[in-house]
Protein backbone atom coordinates (compact mmCIF):
# COMPACT_ATOMS: atom_id res chain seq x y z
CA UNK A 1 0.00 0.00 0.00
CA UNK A 2 1.49 3.35 -0.71
CA UNK A 3 2.69 5.70 1.62
CA UNK A 4 0.30 8.56 2.08
CA UNK A 5 2.51 12.05 3.02
CA UNK A 6 0.34 14.41 5.38
CA UNK A 7 0.93 17.99 5.21
CA UNK A 8 0.13 18.13 9.28
CA UNK A 9 3.24 19.77 11.03
CA UNK A 10 2.45 19.88 14.86
CA UNK A 11 2.28 23.22 14.99
CA UNK A 12 0.97 22.93 18.73
CA UNK A 13 4.58 21.82 19.36
CA UNK A 14 5.72 25.42 19.11
CA UNK A 15 3.46 27.18 21.41
CA UNK A 16 6.03 28.06 24.73
CA UNK A 17 3.32 26.02 27.21
CA UNK A 18 4.38 22.75 25.40
CA UNK A 19 7.63 23.40 24.69
CA UNK A 20 8.08 24.01 28.35
CA UNK A 21 6.91 20.16 28.86
CA UNK A 22 9.43 18.67 26.45
CA UNK A 23 11.96 18.34 30.00
CA UNK A 24 9.53 15.59 31.74
CA UNK A 25 9.72 11.71 31.23
CA UNK A 26 6.33 9.67 29.84
CA UNK A 27 5.30 8.25 33.15
CA UNK A 28 5.48 12.33 34.77
CA UNK A 29 3.39 13.82 31.42
CA UNK A 30 0.89 10.58 32.10
CA UNK A 31 0.88 11.47 36.16
CA UNK A 32 -0.11 15.31 35.12
CA UNK A 33 -2.72 14.89 32.51
CA UNK A 34 -4.37 12.35 34.91
CA UNK A 35 -3.66 14.75 37.60
CA UNK A 36 -5.08 17.95 36.27
CA UNK A 37 -7.50 17.12 33.98
CA UNK A 38 -8.90 20.84 33.56
CA UNK A 39 -5.87 21.30 31.79
CA UNK A 40 -5.29 20.21 27.85
CA UNK A 41 -1.56 21.15 27.28
CA UNK A 42 -0.05 17.33 28.85
CA UNK A 43 -2.05 15.62 26.27
CA UNK A 44 -1.06 17.87 23.58
CA UNK A 45 2.52 17.21 24.99
CA UNK A 46 2.11 13.29 24.76
CA UNK A 47 0.31 14.32 21.45
CA UNK A 48 3.70 16.05 19.95
CA UNK A 49 5.91 13.46 21.18
CA UNK A 50 4.18 10.53 19.43
CA UNK A 51 2.18 11.73 17.00
CA UNK A 52 4.69 11.16 13.92
CA UNK A 53 4.78 7.66 15.23
CA UNK A 54 1.18 7.31 14.83
CA UNK A 55 0.37 8.90 12.07
CA UNK A 56 3.23 7.32 9.75
CA UNK A 57 1.71 3.81 11.12
CA UNK A 58 -2.10 4.58 10.22
CA UNK A 59 -0.58 6.50 6.86
CA UNK A 60 1.02 2.93 5.72
CA UNK A 61 -2.82 1.59 6.10
CA UNK A 62 -4.99 3.73 4.90
CA UNK A 63 -5.08 4.78 0.22
CA UNK A 64 -6.97 8.07 0.92
CA UNK A 65 -5.41 11.38 2.93
CA UNK A 66 -9.10 11.82 4.00
CA UNK A 67 -9.29 8.49 5.67
CA UNK A 68 -6.04 8.32 7.07
CA UNK A 69 -6.46 12.06 8.68
CA UNK A 70 -10.24 10.78 10.10
CA UNK A 71 -8.41 8.12 11.63
CA UNK A 72 -5.57 9.63 12.83
CA UNK A 73 -8.22 11.53 14.96
CA UNK A 74 -10.33 9.14 16.15
CA UNK A 75 -7.09 6.82 17.37
CA UNK A 76 -5.84 9.83 19.47
CA UNK A 77 -9.63 10.08 21.08
CA UNK A 78 -9.22 6.56 21.54
CA UNK A 79 -5.78 7.14 23.15
CA UNK A 80 -7.57 10.09 25.34
CA UNK A 81 -10.25 8.09 26.79
CA UNK A 82 -7.77 4.86 27.14
CA UNK A 83 -4.71 7.41 29.28
CA UNK A 84 -7.03 8.23 32.06
CA UNK A 85 -6.89 5.27 33.44
CA UNK A 86 -2.98 3.81 31.99
CA UNK A 87 -0.88 2.90 34.79
CA UNK A 88 2.30 1.64 33.42
CA UNK A 89 4.68 2.19 36.57
CA UNK A 90 5.34 -1.46 37.49
CA UNK A 91 6.77 -1.92 34.68
CA UNK A 92 4.59 -3.34 31.92
CA UNK A 93 0.81 -2.92 31.13
CA UNK A 94 -0.66 -6.81 32.69
CA UNK A 95 -2.56 -7.05 29.80
CA UNK A 96 -0.11 -6.59 26.37
CA UNK A 97 3.22 -6.90 28.37
CA UNK A 98 4.20 -3.61 27.14
CA UNK A 99 6.83 -2.12 29.11
CA UNK A 100 6.91 1.47 27.27
CA UNK A 101 4.37 4.43 26.59
CA UNK A 102 5.24 4.39 23.08
CA UNK A 103 4.93 0.41 22.76
CA UNK A 104 1.44 0.85 24.51
CA UNK A 105 0.38 3.49 21.82
CA UNK A 106 1.97 1.40 19.14
CA UNK A 107 -0.16 -1.12 20.20
CA UNK A 108 -3.48 1.01 20.33
CA UNK A 109 -2.98 2.22 16.77
CA UNK A 110 -2.72 -0.87 15.87
CA UNK A 111 -6.07 -1.83 17.14
CA UNK A 112 -7.79 0.77 15.89
CA UNK A 113 -6.67 0.57 12.51
CA UNK A 114 -8.21 -3.06 12.70
CA UNK A 115 -11.37 -1.99 14.63
CA UNK A 116 -12.52 1.85 13.90
CA UNK A 117 -15.14 1.91 10.93
CA UNK A 118 -13.98 4.19 8.54
CA UNK A 119 -16.42 5.89 6.57
CA UNK A 120 -16.19 6.83 2.66
CA UNK A 121 -14.06 9.55 1.77
CA UNK A 122 -17.45 11.33 0.35
CA UNK A 123 -18.64 11.15 3.77
CA UNK A 124 -15.88 12.69 5.91
CA UNK A 125 -16.18 16.46 7.00
CA UNK A 126 -12.83 16.42 8.99
CA UNK A 127 -10.08 18.76 8.47
CA UNK A 128 -6.94 17.60 10.72
CA UNK A 129 -5.67 21.34 10.33
CA UNK A 130 -9.04 23.07 11.22
CA UNK A 131 -9.19 20.42 14.02
CA UNK A 132 -6.41 18.87 15.45
CA UNK A 133 -6.62 15.65 17.52
CA UNK A 134 -6.20 16.97 21.16
CA UNK A 135 -8.31 19.77 20.38
CA UNK A 136 -11.00 17.05 18.82
CA UNK A 137 -10.69 15.03 21.76
CA UNK A 138 -11.59 17.90 24.47
CA UNK A 139 -14.52 19.09 22.24
CA UNK A 140 -15.72 15.54 21.99
CA UNK A 141 -15.40 15.46 25.80
CA UNK A 142 -17.26 18.93 25.96
CA UNK A 143 -20.47 17.83 23.56
CA UNK A 144 -20.71 14.29 25.39
CA UNK A 145 -21.15 15.50 28.52
CA UNK A 146 -23.59 18.41 27.21
CA UNK A 147 -27.73 18.03 28.90
CA UNK A 148 -29.33 15.59 26.28
CA UNK A 149 -31.34 18.31 25.41
CA UNK A 150 -28.74 21.18 24.98
CA UNK A 151 -27.13 18.22 22.73
CA UNK A 152 -29.93 17.58 20.69
CA UNK A 153 -30.72 20.86 19.39
CA UNK A 154 -27.24 21.62 18.55
CA UNK A 155 -26.73 18.46 16.66
CA UNK A 156 -30.16 19.59 14.92
CA UNK A 157 -29.04 23.10 13.74
CA UNK A 158 -25.50 22.19 12.89
CA UNK A 159 -25.71 18.43 11.10
CA UNK A 160 -29.41 19.03 10.22
CA UNK A 161 -29.67 22.97 9.11
CA UNK A 162 -32.61 23.11 10.63
CA UNK A 163 -34.20 26.02 11.71
CA UNK A 164 -35.25 27.17 15.19
CA UNK A 165 -38.81 26.78 14.44
CA UNK A 166 -38.37 22.95 12.34
CA UNK A 167 -36.25 22.32 15.88
CA UNK A 168 -39.26 23.17 18.36
CA UNK A 169 -41.98 21.84 16.12
CA UNK A 170 -40.02 18.52 16.34
CA UNK A 171 -39.30 18.87 19.60
CA UNK A 172 -43.40 19.62 20.38
CA UNK A 173 -44.31 16.56 18.26
CA UNK A 174 -42.20 14.78 20.96
CA UNK A 175 -43.91 16.36 23.47
CA UNK A 176 -41.65 19.00 24.70
CA UNK A 177 -43.17 22.27 25.26
CA UNK A 178 -41.05 24.26 23.68
CA UNK A 179 -41.22 27.68 21.48
CA UNK A 180 -38.73 28.55 18.60
CA UNK A 181 -37.13 31.09 21.26
CA UNK A 182 -36.48 28.89 23.67
CA UNK A 183 -34.85 26.98 21.39
CA UNK A 184 -32.80 30.05 20.06
CA UNK A 185 -31.85 30.49 23.69
CA UNK A 186 -30.94 26.70 24.55
CA UNK A 187 -28.53 27.33 21.46
CA UNK A 188 -27.08 30.10 23.31
CA UNK A 189 -26.32 28.79 26.37
CA UNK A 190 -25.06 25.09 24.49
CA UNK A 191 -22.70 27.29 22.59
CA UNK A 192 -21.59 29.02 25.52
CA UNK A 193 -21.30 25.74 28.11
CA UNK A 194 -18.86 24.61 24.78
CA UNK A 195 -16.84 27.46 25.08
CA UNK A 196 -16.66 27.95 28.65
CA UNK A 197 -16.03 24.20 29.62
CA UNK A 198 -12.86 24.08 27.09
CA UNK A 199 -9.64 24.16 29.00
CA UNK A 200 -8.14 27.76 28.85
CA UNK A 201 -4.45 26.62 27.66
CA UNK A 202 -6.57 24.30 25.00
CA UNK A 203 -7.94 28.10 23.81
CA UNK A 204 -4.42 29.71 24.06
CA UNK A 205 -2.54 27.33 22.01
CA UNK A 206 -4.71 26.67 19.18
CA UNK A 207 -6.86 29.94 18.80
CA UNK A 208 -5.20 33.02 21.50
CA UNK A 209 -7.83 32.83 22.82
CA UNK A 210 -10.05 34.19 19.72
CA UNK A 211 -14.17 33.17 20.45
CA UNK A 212 -15.11 33.31 16.97
CA UNK A 213 -11.85 30.68 16.02
CA UNK A 214 -13.53 28.95 18.71
CA UNK A 215 -16.75 28.59 17.39
CA UNK A 216 -15.26 27.82 14.16
CA UNK A 217 -13.75 24.50 15.33
CA UNK A 218 -16.94 23.19 17.22
CA UNK A 219 -19.05 23.65 14.38
CA UNK A 220 -16.43 21.35 13.11
CA UNK A 221 -16.39 18.70 15.75
CA UNK A 222 -20.09 18.81 15.41
CA UNK A 223 -20.91 18.01 11.59
CA UNK A 224 -17.90 15.80 11.30
CA UNK A 225 -19.22 12.08 11.26
CA UNK A 226 -18.33 10.15 14.44
CA UNK A 227 -18.11 6.54 13.94
CA UNK A 228 -17.16 3.49 16.31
Amino acid sequence: MQKIESGYKFPEAHHPLVKSLFHHSDQELLTLFQNYPDQGKYFIAIFCRYGMIVQTLIQHSMRSPVQADYLFAQTWEHIFYELCGLDLRDGADPETGNTSLQNWLINVTAICINQVKVPSVESIRYSLEMAPPPLWCYVRQILDQLEPLLRLIILMFQTFHWSEIRIAAYLQAEGENISSEEVKSLLKRGYHNLDSHLPEDIKTIYFNNDIEQVSTAINQFIKAPKEK
